[in-house]
């Protein structure tokens, strides 16, 4: 059952940032050891290279980078965030959170941090919580900003030679500054739905309190992430579509009126081949996928920034974001546009 909640009125994004690794990885290089050919690759899936982080740099370095960036676009500084809320589903370390070393990184001392894992939904959900918590009076003296990251590094957990994952997963981080926007902008809206009986079809399974990590889990490759392929993409197909409806009826607008589509980066043919039964017509979808590949919860900020930059979204726009992943899980979020 998805469920619906309205936005607080009066927040929205001031500014966008992101970050991507400099390693360039091509079909060719990803293909020689997944046992496919560069061509299949991009046919099936419309991606033409991704980034790898560097042995040095984990989520929070990237998550680091698109942060700074961010608040810069918005003209903000570290001590006026209150909040600061990022999305992974690979973390530094199992503890603390990721969002911590952020914090620490940019000199944010005023404020509040933690992870949020949805996997793939996770920006959905971070951005609805970072929206909902400015939404609470003030006690402060401070701005009242809130920080919404995602943030991934899916090439320390992508098996090399697995041809279901090692041709769409790349690194990555997006990020967002939240705060007050004019009477009509921001946030209208969110939907989310977890299927949690599907929740086979996506993981990691060694490495918690489940599989602890161990020699055996490790020789059997456990530790990689692993994903039914044609079973995730069934889920989408059937889903996605109804998921967007019912949010866009939940909210009182009609498809017609939704200016961009800014869906999780999964695999830009599956995409493509949803997004005719969307009704989206009017819309503008973006799909910067053949640049970065599937980079988890950092695809929809990396795919919103990449759009910022090409002068999109304008003032007054309305804006679909739409996550769906691992749990299974599915969230939709339409915000008017407008700093």
């Amino acid at each position: 059952m998805t469920v619906y909640a309205p936005a607080a009125g009066g927040t929205g994004i001031l500014g966008t940032g992101s970050y991507l690794p400099e390693q360039v990885v091509s079909n060719e290089t990803v293909a020689a050891r997944a046992g496919v050919s560069a061509e299949w690759i991009e046919r099936k899936t419309g991606i033409r290279e991704r980034r790898y982080a560097a042995g040095h740099e984990a989520a929070s370095d990237l998550a680091t980078e698109a942060a700074v960036r961010a608040l810069a676009d918005a003209g903000a500084e570290p001590d006026d965030l209150a909040w600061i809320v990022v999305a992974t589903s690979t973390p530094d370390h199992p503890q603390p959170a990721t969002a911590a070393f952020v914090q620490h990184r940019i000199g944010a001392r005023r404020a509040a941090a933690f992870d949020v894992n949805a996997v793939c939904a996770g920006f959905v959900a971070a951005l609805h919580t970072g929206a909902q918590l400015l939404a609470a009076p003030d006690t402060g003296d401070r701005r009242r900003l809130a920080l919404v990251i995602g943030t991934e590094v899916y090439s320390r957990i992508i098996d090399p030679s697995d041809r279901r994952t090692a041709p769409l997963f790349g690194d990555g981080a997006g990020a967002v500054v939240l705060g007050p926007v004019p009477e009509g902008r921001g946030f209208v809206g969110t939907g989310m739905r977890t299927d949690g009986h599907l929740h086979g079809l996506i993981g990691v399974t060694a490495g918690g309190s489940r599989q602890p990590a161990s020699e055996k889990s490790v020789a059997r490759g456990d530790h990689f992430f692993r994903m039914q392929g044609r079973d995730v993409r069934d889920f989408v197909e059937r889903e996605l579509p109804a998921a967007v409806a019912g949010t866009l009826d939940a909210f009182g607008v009609s498809a017609g009126e939704v200016d961009h589509f800014v869906p999780h980066q999964a695999n830009g043919e599956m995409l493509r081949s949803v997004a005719v039964r969307l009704g989206l017509d009017a819309a503008r979808t973006h799909l910067p996928v053949d640049r970065h590949g599937n980079t988890g919860a950092a695809s929809i900020p990396l795919a919103l920034d990449h759009a910022r930059r090409g002068g999109e979204p304008r003032d007054g726009d309305l804006v679909l974001l739409a996550g769906f992943g691992g749990g299974m899980t599915l969230g939709t979020t339409l915000l008017r546009w407008g700093r």
